[in-house]
């Protein structure tokens, strides 16, 4: 029988015959399996000891996180007027974009030209307010519906043709000659003896801008698609009476006034709400551009027609076409400086929401 005293160093040998065939990680890892069911080491500590004895399991430290400043400047929130002058500015539209009503010129009254595009157009000024870095072209045209501005008028080129990824800023006032209201106008104010009287025509309009609920969105989206950086805004229609009693409306009776004035708010408030389903749908794609409204309706308050001093032209009758002259209903000179005072102050003021454009 062994002797006990010779136990200690019997099991040592064996210990290190064993270390000679695990090496110092086999024994480590012995250890570390017999100290874990004495509960010496918490299993929290399992990574860090993990790694120190067998080498495996080790973290690398995360890699220091630094801001992209390229990717940072081409987030940054632009101010509005930057928006609208980093590239061009192209002014699209019907009669009162164009300037019919403000002729200040002989050259403003060249029956050649067909669009009666004015030198006092509020394009004029507001291209001169600002600094444009893609310069301005102005190709309103008198007469426009929607449709010529989609395929043109007259001979001239599609308006929409003028538009490109460069352009910046659009102003655009469209939507009068969908809804027709020369004729409107005529049947009002001319009253010959097979003409409708004002509000017999209430029906027809009806329909026309339940047409342009339709055609209007269908242009602004065409814009947006060839103009996606730019700020697109759209203009409302002034009212063109007082509707005082006893004011001078050009012969229009008061109730006539009132009926309107309510048809040209009812074509701001299509236009604007327009304006605010497209904006919405830029947010919503997270596009680059705007559309926003400009509301003319008072505009000219205090100066309608047949005031001291108006803004809007009265009546003129051709008598030869038995109708009323395109200029007629227009904004004058005067006029068009008050719109240009709205646009440049929308072109400043923004659409009350921040525009991030690449830089």
């Amino acid at each position: 029988m062994t002797d006990p005293r010779s136990w200690p160093s019997a099991l040592n040998r064996r210990l290190g015959a064993v270390g000679d065939r695990l090496g110092q990680r086999g024994i480590a890892g012995i250890v570390l399996a017999f100290l874990l069911l004495l509960g010496v080491v918490p299993l929290v500590a399992m990574p860090a000891v993990r790694c120190e004895v067998f080498g495996s399991g080790c973290r690398k430290p995360a890699p220091e996180v630094r801001a992209d400043p390229v990717a940072k400047q081409e987030g940054r929130a632009l101010t509005p007027v930057e928006v609208a002058t980093r590239g061009a500015y192209v002014a699209l539209g019907d009669s009162y974009s164009s300037g019919v009503g403000a002729e200040a010129s002989l050259s403003d009254q060249n029956p050649l030209e067909r669009c009666h595009r004015t030198s006092k157009a509020y394009y004029h000024a507001v291209s001169k307010a600002f600094p444009f870095a893609g310069g301005s072209s102005f190709w309103a045209c008198s007469g426009a519906t929607t449709e010529d501005v989609r395929k043109g008028k007259d001979g001239e080129p599609p308006q929409l043709g003028r538009l490109n990824a460069g352009t910046s800023l659009v102003t655009i006032s469209i939507g009068g000659n969908d809804v027709g209201f020369s004729k409107i106008l005529t049947g009002c104010v001319v009253k010959l003896p097979w003409s409708k009287s004002c509000e017999e025509q209430g029906r027809d309009i009806a329909g026309r801008m339940a047409t342009l609920r339709q055609t209007l969105p269908a242009l602004v989206d065409e814009i947006v698609d060839r103009a996606p950086r730019a700020r697109v805004i759209m203009m409302g229609y002034p009212r063109a009476f007082s509707e005082v009693d006893g004011a001078d409306g050009d012969n229009i009776t008061l109730q006539d006034q009132r009926f309107l004035n309510a048809r040209a708010h009812e074509l701001g408030e299509l236009i604007r709400q327009t304006a605010a389903e497209a904006d919405a749908r830029i947010v919503s794609e997270r596009g680059l551009g705007s559309v926003e409204f400009v509301d003319a309706y008072s505009a000219f308050a205090g100066h309608e027609v047949g005031s001291s001093d108006p803004y809007m032209n009265g009546l003129g009758v051709s008598l030869s076409a038995l109708s009323a002259e395109p200029r007629s209903f227009h904004p004058t000179v005067k006029g068009h400086e008050a719109l240009t005072r709205l646009f440049v102050d929308q072109i400043k003021k923004g659409p009350g929401r921040s525009l991030a454009q690449p830089a």
